[in-house]
């Protein structure tokens, strides 16, 4: 998962639930319209209420979106799949199979898409398992239940390892980003409980 370096470094707070984030004022970060190249102004345009980047030039208006961060939990022989990050950020931590979704392909077509580039995994899809917003680095999080076709896994470019770790002994001191460490609770919870369940809740970080 090549997610920012702000998710591995900010401190979390999450809540469970419809959670309120923390008032966050967003700075436009396009320096350059993308249409003709002149460079852009921070105003807020007739008839918002948020500051964008406006060219200076053209006036076209440029809109900042969250990106989608798709994933897979994969379960298998009560084991999960974990990856040995062999990028930055978070350069040899662990975490879930995961990555930015692209454009003409599902949720679940990018999740599975990323195990296989990540983990050399071929896996099936399950069930969805969990939202995580975290409205401060404009991500949102889908990571999908799954299991592997075959028993078959291996590191890909962006690995330098992967595993399967019993429920009791996946490395929370040595996991990457927040969002993997909320979802492997609320995973270990539910099978704790004996129900696997759908969870959304947003992550509050702290700048």
């Amino acid at each position: 998962m090549s997610s920012g370096a702000s998710e591995a470094d900010a401190h979390a707070d999450v809540a469970s639930g419809l959670a309120v984030p923390l008032p966050v004022v967003h700075k436009p970060k396009v320096s350059f319209c993308q249409a003709c190249g002149n460079p852009t102004k921070e105003v807020v345009p007739d008839g918002e209420e948020k500051v964008r980047a406006v060219c200076t030039v053209c006036g076209s208006i440029h809109y900042e979106n969250p990106k989608m961060v798709v994933g897979c939990l994969v379960e298998h022989n009560e084991k999960i799949l974990l990856c040995k990050r062999k990028i930055e950020p978070s350069y040899g931590l662990w975490t879930l199979p995961a990555g930015y979704l692209e454009i003409g392909e599902s949720a679940a077509e990018g999740a599975v898409r990323e195990t296989l580039e990540e983990a050399c995994a071929e896996v099936e899809i399950v069930s969805p398992f969990a939202q995580l917003d975290i409205p401060l680095i404009g991500q949102s999080y889908i990571i999908f239940q799954a299991r592997l076709k075959t028993p078959h896994f291996s590191p890909g470019p962006e690995s330098l390892e992967c595993a399967l770790f019993a429920l009791d002994d996946i490395p929370f001191d040595s996991l990457a980003f927040s969002s993997v460490i909320v979802a492997l609770k609320m995973y270990i919870e539910d099978k704790n409980d004996g129900n696997l369940k759908f969870h959304y809740c947003t992550i509050n970080k702290r700048r």
